[in-house]
């Protein structure tokens, strides 16, 4: 079961704007009727599944290839899809040391994780030739790794992707109560726009599970997502 998870604005945003120096965790404690109830959206992050997929672009975004890891790995282990790569060497250590075990799924075959993987054997590699196959790749995370639960904080794009080929099962989404706007600023799901009618099965249907008013005017929000069982590619 994979679940996507994230903060928006109430007009479907999920950054304050259209550059990497403008993110939510920074910007929203500066704006007026939206930093104090900021910390509800963390306390319930730390609810979320014990596996993480995240995109390299947005962890490189949030600094994590300045970052380092002491002491034993916390109980999250992390998914993180990078085929540029965004991450670094130091990037990929540091989640190697931080999770049980990570995972990289890539297109590339130079990722620094392959040469990572002699000192960290808890790197596992899923490695694609061209182009990422998602529904394989989540079909080996569940049948070769036994990952049942997932939940996915990634990109706009991303997101698109992912949705679009009938991999999320539920949407847990905060809303902050603000409205942002901006064309070129990311919304929850971007990817190519709809023009054909033939495109509309990319429109994915949802059924409200629970809608939770939290302080300071936020709002939780689950749905299940609404899909034919036999398109699906995870369980």
């Amino acid at each position: 079961m994979t679940t996507l998870f994230l903060l928006q604005s109430l007009d479907g945003k999920i950054s304050t704007g259209a550059v990497d120096e403008r993110d939510f965790d920074s910007d929203f404690p500066r704006i007026a009727g939206v930093g104090d109830g900021l910390e509800q959206y963390y306390e319930i992050e730390r609810l979320t599944d014990r596996v993480s997929l995240n995109s390299g672009r947005t962890l490189a975004k949030v600094g994590a290839n300045e970052r380092t890891w002491e002491g034993p790995p916390a109980d999250v282990s992390f998914v993180i899809v990078d085929s540029k790569p965004h991450m670094t060497t130091a990037g990929v250590e540091y989640f190697a040391r931080r999770s049980p075990v990570l995972y990289v799924i890539t297109a590339n075959a130079a990722h620094p994780a392959r040469a990572l993987q002699s000192s960290h054997p808890n790197i596992a590699l899923l490695e694609y030739e061209g182009t990422v196959e998602f529904s394989h790749a989540f079909e080996r995370l569940h049948g070769e790794f036994g990952i049942e639960r997932m939940t996915v904080q990634t990109g706009s794009s991303l997101n698109a992707v992912l949705l679009r080929a009938s991999l999320i099962d539920f949407v847990s989404i905060v809303i902050a109560p603000c409205l942002v706007g901006g064309r070129e600023t990311p919304s929850l799901i971007g990817g190519a726009s709809i023009v054909e009618q033939a495109e509309l099965g990319h429109v994915k249907g949802l059924e409200l599970v629970s809608c939770e008013a939290l302080r300071s005017s936020y709002v939780h929000l689950r749905y299940r997502v609404l899909d034919e069982p036999d398109r699906r590619g995870t369980s």
